[in-house]
């Protein structure tokens, strides 16, 4: 993934954008940073929508 990163530019802003939205997840789960339940799910939504497009890119590799 690392030299991936690296040589994508597309694939290192995905992979960023997911670190991004997943530490938004993990502070709305713990509270740490509350959000409506809407905000939540579309912040889940917004990370699984990541992941498939990461996975996709990673498959191909």
């Amino acid at each position: 993934m690392h030299a991936l990163k690296q040589s994508d530019a597309h694939f290192a802003k995905l992979a960023d954008s997911y670190h991004e939205v997943n530490r938004a997840v993990h502070r709305a789960e713990t509270n740490v940073e509350p959000v409506s339940e809407q905000a939540e799910t579309e912040m889940r939504k917004q990370r699984a929508a990541l992941k498939d497009e990461i996975w996709g890119i990673l498959a191909k590799a």
